[in-house]
């Protein structure tokens, strides 16, 4: 869809889903060309402090290599992000922890 209808859809979906910290995003454009990122947002309040949630970034990375046709590397990571969550132990503010970026982070890539 058109980009902006594609920023009110994304909008859209974070809300549904928990936040913008949670939500992917894949820009696929004619010919295959495509862009991976986060769902865009803003969060002054918590730049620079070690307390954003990776999780989107991290899910778009996954979007694009399940586009790069890197499907069982996607699965590691996809996998590695939801048993972190799941588990419980290393959750950011935003999804009822205390955890830095940082801490979310090495936690994921520790279940690889």
């Amino acid at each position: 869809m058109p980009n902006l209808y594609g920023d009110i859809i994304s909008d859209l979906c974070a809300g549904l889903i928990g936040g913008l910290g949670l939500t992917p995003s894949c820009n696929i454009g004619e010919g295959g060309i495509a862009l991976a990122e986060a769902v865009h947002g803003s969060a002054p309040d918590i730049a620079g402090k070690n307390l954003a949630n990776p999780t989107a970034l991290l899910l778009s990375s996954v979007m694009m290599l399940r586009h790069l046709r890197l499907t069982d590397k996607a699965d590691q990571i996809h996998n590695a992000i939801l048993n972190t969550i799941s588990e419980g132990k290393y959750r950011t503010v935003d999804l009822g922890g205390n955890s830095s970026t940082t801490d979310f982070t090495k936690a994921v890539c520790d279940h690889l």
